[in-house]
């Protein structure tokens, strides 16, 4: 026989068994006195929903609320969408809770809505398998509020979509730039530097250009982005004016220039070899362990450079990391401060001052 619960004070009571019944065999709520339970609103849809509930009482004005007048009333533009995401993850086998006391009694945090635990565990097994924050498509999501954790997006068509997002730590063991050339003839043109006769290492060992002459060549022209011209002159490779190439970019790309350029060199002090992602709709494209460009294998990650302050919209992002999983690469996301874009004017701090975050589809 179903029970009833009672909304009183914005938790579902219900008692009879029913802690064996729903919190013990199926981790539903958590305990009050005896053998009554106390429920969330969203958990108690979901009784509803399956029947598990016969119908809920309000203790306000003594209204007997079924499934349809339950989700009709419930305040809160996010409770469909979290309803929806708690459905989801139920039918897949998991347990779930708000990320709340005293459902756990250790949450999350993080802005997380619901702690999902280990296929076969409950809330009262210590174990959290996903941290997950639900939003709608139309819900923007500032960059300083990406958490580590599970991001659930649900679209229009109600159809769910699951990323684990992660802090990145950027590393490759590319061959160093200790020992790069000095003071190599070089023009500037409009938007590149041609880098005349350079010793074949700078292209064949340490992937700085791309050869004038293509594949046939004895000793390269290099044709260098202004990204990579100014790193390069800064360390005295080239003929040119570090400063005179600087404004050139930004004259060219504005202060997106100073972002790149910054991501760029913390990239290649960290042993990994940047070159343009423009084909994968990136910034960069990156190589953990270049030894030689004939041995040069597949790039891992893609680069998307934003100042710190960027605002995610979930279609772009939804673009973006289906785009670097249809290549067999990880979307890794370089958020800029301005001390790290405020090229040469500010120390770096031990975080370079840039924040790495990545973003991968997950089927929970």
């Amino acid at each position: 026989m179903a029970l009833e619960g009672r909304l009183d004070d914005g938790v579902v009571r219900v008692g009879g068994d029913a802690r064996q019944r729903y919190h013990d065999s199926r981790g539903y709520g958590y305990p009050l006195d005896g053998n009554e339970i106390a429920l969330a609103p969203v958990e108690a849809a979901h009784l509803l929903y399956r029947g598990d509930l016969e119908a809920i009482v309000d203790a306000d004005c003594g209204e007997r609320l079924g499934f349809r007048e339950f989700m009709a009333r419930e305040p809160g533009r996010d409770f469909g969408v979290r309803f929806l995401v708690y459905a989801d993850l139920r039918s897949r086998g998991f347990y779930l809770s708000p990320a709340a006391e005293p459902w756990i009694p250790t949450p999350p945090g993080g802005g997380a809505d619901f702690a999902v635990f280990p296929r076969g565990k409950g809330p009262g097994d210590g174990e959290i398998a996903y941290a997950l924050r639900i939003i709608g498509e139309r819900t923007d999501i500032p960059a300083s509020e990406l958490r580590e954790g599970v991001l659930t997006v649900v679209d229009e068509e109600s159809e769910i979509t699951y990323f684990e997002v992660g802090r990145r730590d950027p590393s490759g063991t590319s061959v160093p730039d200790a020992a790069l050339p000095s003071n190599c003839e070089a023009d500037l043109l409009a938007d590149r530097v041609v880098v005349w006769d350079p010793p074949l290492e700078l292209y064949e060992k340490r992937f700085y250009g791309q050869p004038l002459e293509g594949r046939e060549y004895e000793r390269p022209t290099l044709q260098c982005s202004l990204v990579e011209a100014t790193y390069l002159a800064e360390r005295g490779a080239l003929s040119l004016d570090p400063e005179t190439v600087r404004e050139r970019g930004r004259e060219v790309e504005g202060e997106r220039f100073d972002r790149r350029l910054a991501v760029y060199t913390v990239l290649r002090e960290r042993g990994l070899v940047p070159k343009t992602g423009y084909k994968f709709g990136a910034d960069f494209r990156t190589y953990a362990d270049v030894t030689s460009v004939d041995d040069l294998g597949h790039s891992e990650l893609l680069i998307q450079v934003h100042p710190a302050a960027y605002v995610f919209e979930p279609r772009d992002l939804a673009l973006d990391v289906r785009l670097a999983h249809g290549v067999r690469k990880t979307m890794v996301f370089a958020l800029v401060d301005d001390r790290s874009s405020d090229h040469g004017e500010s120390e770096p701090d031990e975080t370079d001052g840039i924040e790495w975050w990545s973003l991968e589809r997950l089927t929970p």
